[in-house]
């Protein structure tokens, strides 16, 4: 028998899911995976690489479940002989704007859940997977809000974090570790970095100068979905009890580091429409200048994918209100760095955005000669 743990993922099919199976799977670190998630991997748009991986079922099971009820997720922590060494929490709603209701069953209930299965099943190791958009989006230090800033969340999903963190956190016996990821990005990344990508993408197409809201100085810090897998894993056995932990590279990426590197990679010219025109159009209302950016971009990417023989795809340049306004994402992330976590990937660069994107024209659902 493998002296190997056994890992139970929940949601682990989706984008730092699937990322984190095959991170565990290509370094040999587990003796079997079980994959908790309400969609089928076979639907849910894997790369070749990772449909290989999950029809492995000698070390990658799946079940299908609702995390948010405890007769489901009691069937979960019981499949295939059960005794999971470590439980990760990746699940939840990942779309923005949604009703409260949504974001209560699916993150807050999910956490309370699984936590307290965790806790009566005895596992090691507890992880819960939340955002660094809790802390205050306002007058951040010089390097970022450290895991003992102010919280301020100031997006639905991120409310919904802070009450499963404090779910997590009241859940008596058991021993977890919280982290809190900056914007990730990487392969698989439909929702972070790549509806900007998207963007990129059309202007490469019309010619045009491409222009955003606000300044190149609006931060956007992110970390490279690798370093989150790493870190996840690191942290099922360093760290303390009950610690929090930020993740965020050593880029401080703004929206003009950004568009620097969509610059290089389709050779377009980018800018910003200033702070003035931005407070103005933001006056006018922030779903009325939601819907104008989106309707100007919806359309061509559309065409842009019919022309190039793309009927279905899960990309889309839409960005969401919540993720239009004047918001700061500032994150140190360099306390976890103590544990003996180092980043590997501590830069955003072009070759990393073109890995995305190569990704993406390998399921056809990018399309192919734009860079």
């Amino acid at each position: 028998m493998s002296d190997k743990p056994r890992v139970l993922i929940l949601g682990g099919v989706g984008f730092i899911g699937r990322n984190l199976v095959t991170y565990l799977v290509d370094n040999n670190l587990v003796s079997k995976i079980c994959v908790a998630d309400k969609v089928p991997p076979q639907v849910a748009g894997l790369s070749e690489r990772e449909k290989a991986i999950f029809e492995n079922q000698d070390l990658v099971t799946f079940k299908q479940a609702n995390l948010a009820r405890d007769a489901k997720v009691e069937e979960v922590f019981n499949h295939d002989g059960g005794n999971y060494t470590y439980v990760i929490n990746l699940a939840g709603a990942t779309k923005y704007s949604q009703p409260q209701e949504v974001y209560q069953e699916n993150i807050i209930d999910v956490a309370r859940v699984c936590a307290l299965a965790s806790a009566q099943h005895h596992v090691a190791r507890y992880i819960e997977v939340s955002t660094s958009q809790i802390y205050n989006y306002k007058n951040a230090p010089t390097g970022g809000w450290a895991e003992n800033g102010p919280l301020a969340p100031w997006t639905g999903i991120s409310i919904a974090r802070m009450a499963a963190e404090q779910a997590v956190q009241g859940t008596r016996g058991l021993n977890y570790v919280i982290v809190r990821p900056s914007i990730v990005y990487g392969p698989g990344d439909i929702l972070g970095i790549t509806p900007r990508v998207v963007i990129g993408a059309i202007y490469k197409e019309s010619g045009e100068k491409m222009e955003l809201l606000w300044s190149k100085s609006l931060k956007m810090n992110t970390v490279h979905v690798e370093d989150v897998c790493r870190a996840i894993w690191h942290l099922t056995n360093h760290g303390n009890s009950g610690a929090i932990y930020n993740l965020s590279d050593k880029n401080d990426t703004d929206q003009g580091k950004i568009n620097d590197v969509l610059e290089e990679i389709y050779g377009i010219k980018t800018g910003f429409l200033g702070k003035a025109m931005s407070s103005m159009a933001k006056a006018l209302g922030m779903k009325n200048l939601t819907d104008t950016v989106n309707d100007k971009h919806l359309k061509p990417w559309s065409d842009l994918c019919k022309n190039r023989g793309i009927h279905d795809t899960p990309l889309t340049p839409y960005l969401d209100e919540e993720l239009l306004y004047k918001c700061d994402l500032t994150i140190n992330g360099s306390a976890i760095e103590s544990t003996g976590f180092n980043y590997q990937r501590p830069n955003l660069t072009a070759d990393s955005i073109r890995q995305v994107i190569h990704d993406f024209e390998q399921k056809a659902v990018f399309p192919h000669g734009l860079i």
